[in-house]
């Protein structure tokens, strides 16, 4: 089943589009919880990985999909990779749409072996086996089509999906990404582009499997640039902690609720150091974090088109 289709279908099954961003930090995890691993990096490598497990079971019935912050897992060098690994495996499992956020990029045979590491097969043996348990990946487009011909080909052909950046949440993004070329600015110009990857690779749902990154921080470019790619699916960071809110969020999607995944990772998987939660939850930090999740998607529900997926799928 091709990439967008299986995640429209995710989304229609629980009447949301929240994407629960996993970005462990150890000293960010729940009072007491590294002290029960040993004092060093594997030891740490094991806190992450429990720590995403336990998130991954409190949130699988309730979204569709998470996303993986690979930095803060290969920060703790091969164990916390192999950490990413278990927690991504655990999560697909569970029946979640897996979301690895590395934003690779390279060209030729380096971009494709990247493309394999996360989304296809390596040889091994005389056979062929994933090394990754992704369903998608974030890229970055700064060196052209040449760097991402080879991430739309292994994708299309594993049914996996990419997100491309194209105007991104953080504070500095116009230093690039607002400059004008050819009276535009560059942001449309990588729209543009990406418009033409990812025509040729509709489902059946009308969504390509080459998405783009749009922030919530810049709702007007959100807008303008849904009207520019349709059937191109959005991942939407910003939301939450950064400052976006769910009416700055609104434009990514079509009139139908559809289009658009809204990401937070620290307003959700840490919303048990928020008072309001820790008021309401003490030291049930799991508790916490399953009522974040659901104030996210009422939120939404709320003050976006999204809403209207909770009248399609009232379950």
């Amino acid at each position: 089943m091709q990439f967008a289709d299986r995640l429209i279908t995710a989304i229609r099954r629980v009447g949301n589009s929240v994407l629960v961003g996993i970005d462990p930090r150890p000293e960010d995890l729940p009072e007491g919880f590294l002290d029960r691993f040993p004092p060093d990096r594997a030891g740490v490598a094991r806190a992450l990985e429990e720590f995403g497990r336990d998130v991954v079971d409190v949130v699988a019935p309730m979204v569709p999909a998470v996303k993986f912050q690979a930095a803060f897992y290969e920060a703790y060098g091969p164990e916390g990779v192999a950490a990413l690994h278990a927690t991504a495996h655990h999560a697909k499992e569970q029946g979640l749409i897996v979301l690895i956020d590395g934003k690779r990029n390279d060209i030729g045979s380096t971009a494709e072996a990247y493309a394999r590491a996360y989304l296809g097969k390596v040889p091994v043996g005389g056979r062929y086996e994933a090394s990754w348990h992704a369903d998608a990946l974030t890229v970055n487009p700064y060196l052209g089509s040449d760097g991402i011909a080879p991430f739309v080909k292994v994708a299309a052909r594993e049914n996996k999906g990419l997100f491309v950046l194209v105007r991104t949440s953080n504070p500095s993004a116009g230093d690039f990404q607002d400059l004008v070329a050819d009276g535009r600015p560059i942001y449309r110009h990588v729209a543009e582009r990406l418009a033409q990857w990812a025509a040729p690779q509709r489902g059946e749902s009308g969504y390509s499997l080459v998405g783009a990154v749009v922030g919530a921080t810049y709702p007007q470019q959100l807008a303008e640039l849904r009207a520019a790619l349709p059937g191109v699916l959005f991942l939407v960071p910003g939301y939450g902690t950064q400052g976006g809110s769910a009416q700055d969020v609104a434009g990514a999607f079509e009139a139908d609720g559809l289009g658009a995944i809204i990401n937070s990772s620290r307003g959700l998987t840490f919303a048990y150091q928020r008072p309001a939660y820790r008021q309401k939850f003490g030291d049930d930090w799991r508790g916490a974090i399953a009522q974040a999740v659901r104030d996210m998607i009422e939120d939404l529900a709320e003050n976006t088109p999204a809403g209207r997926l909770r009248v399609d799928n009232p379950a």
